[in-house]
């Protein structure tokens, strides 16, 4: 048995598939953005970056063949996979469960249900309760997820998945970098960001024509953001829409004093500000104080 560490590991890693000779159970369709993985590793891997601690209720987004999906089954959850496509849909339901008996005597419970995360109402599948996202997510709406997933925040403590690399990067980047901007800074006002790993095209079918990222976020117990969290939205945005600008210029819309103006902190480009100084520069702005 694999060995038990930050998270629930239940098995032996399974072997490296670089070449996957299968057939793909589901065809991928280019409209849904679908690009399904093949590697059992990569899969595990993913599974296994759930800590399930304080939740049991997990959602899987594009759960597709079931390739990462029957390695969330190997551990004791509520699993719900959530997919547009019917194919996938009656696959999961249908052979899937035959193709993997070894599931049926596991504790937790799964089911399938056929809609679009970023318009369905989470709470017919969970109520109130804490639950986990996970997934291999579409490319083509995968920061909108994030977004999603930022305004349920107070229930997930824990999300993980693949993206895009460069979506993964700029998600997880710190100040400085060319890759940090709005989404860098409001994922990480609620989360610690994590890239743990790159994955290269070949272990999907199709292959993407781009390599891709995991990363995990794990919510910050106990935050109490001392601003107002709408303006700090409005000024994130603003900022980073004229990010060659200093702050003095891309900000021009607020209602801010001369006074104010004569802070130092809009003399710094927005690329240049941690999310603390966000925080800062959101209530300077909300009290006219420098």
């Amino acid at each position: 048995m694999a060995k038990k560490g930050k998270n629930k590991y239940v098995g032996d890693k399974p072997k490296y598939k670089k070449h996957w000779q299968e057939e793909s159970p589901v065809k991928a369709k280019k409209h849904l953005g679908q690009h399904f993985l093949k590697d059992e590793t990569v899969a595990y891997d993913i599974a296994n970056t759930l800590s399930l601690n304080g939740y049991k209720n997990v959602i899987e987004i594009g759960p597709g063949t079931g390739v990462l999906t029957k390695h969330l089954l190997a551990q004791e959850m509520n699993l719900v996979a959530l997919d547009l496509d019917t194919e996938s849909i009656e696959y999961l339901n249908t052979n899937f469960p035959l193709e993997h008996p070894e599931l049926q005597q596991r504790k937790g419970t799964f089911k399938v249900v056929e809609a679009d995360f970023l318009k369905y109402n989470i709470e017919t599948l969970f109520g109130k309760e804490q639950f986990a996202i996970t997934g291999n997510f579409p490319y083509n709406i995968s920061t909108q997820i994030v977004f999603k997933m930022l305004e349920l925040r107070d229930q997930v403590p824990q999300f993980s998945g693949m993206f895009q690399k460069e979506v993964a990067e700029r998600i997880c980047s710190k100040e400085g970098s060319k890759a940090y901007g709005i989404l860098s800074v409001l994922t990480q006002t609620f989360y610690k960001a994590e890239y743990l790993f790159t994955v290269a095209p070949e272990v999907f079918n199709p292959p993407p024509k781009v390599q891709s990222g995991v990363i995990l976020l794990t919510r910050k117990e106990n935050l109490k953001l001392d601003c107002d969290v709408k303006l700090l939205y409005k000024v994130v945005k603003a900022a980073f829409n004229l990010r060659r600008k200093t702050l003095r210029n891309s900000l021009k819309s607020f209602a801010i004093s001369d006074n104010l103006k004569e802070d130092v902190i809009f003399d710094k480009r927005p690329e240049q500000l941690a999310v603390a100084d966000f925080i800062t520069l959101t209530k300077k702005i909300a009290h006219d104080t420098v």
